[in-house]
């Protein structure tokens, strides 16, 4: 993460994931991880600053075309910019599909 300031519940940015720039809220910071190890080093810190890894929920604003990085790494891979710059990027681990029965039409 390279971002100016500390980055808490509620941030929202734009995630460019392959051709989509969305802006998607971080709902939830659920952990902070250690970025040698892989393992959890704290469990729903308060904030993540510059150099923190971290797993984090993401709420987009508008309907995602997105998979997991094991299943497919080009729609698994996504790009975290504000103020005109990257500040972080990432991979996702899961996802949660919606029913498309359930839509609106």
């Amino acid at each position: 993460m390279n971002h100016p300031g500390q980055i808490e519940n509620g941030y929202t940015p734009v995630l460019d994931c392959h051709t989509s720039h969305i802006a998607c809220k971080f709902t939830e910071i659920q952990s902070k991880i250690d970025r040698r190890t892989g393992k959890s080093m704290e469990e729903e810190p308060k904030f993540i600053k510059t150099g923190d890894s971290a797993l984090i929920l993401l709420k987009p604003s508008k309907p995602m075309c997105v998979e997991t990085f094991t299943e497919y790494p080009p729609l698994g891979r996504f790009a975290v910019r504000d103020m005109k710059q990257t500040v972080a990027v990432g991979v996702i681990k899961a996802t949660n599909k919606k029913d498309p029965s359930k839509t609106k039409k």
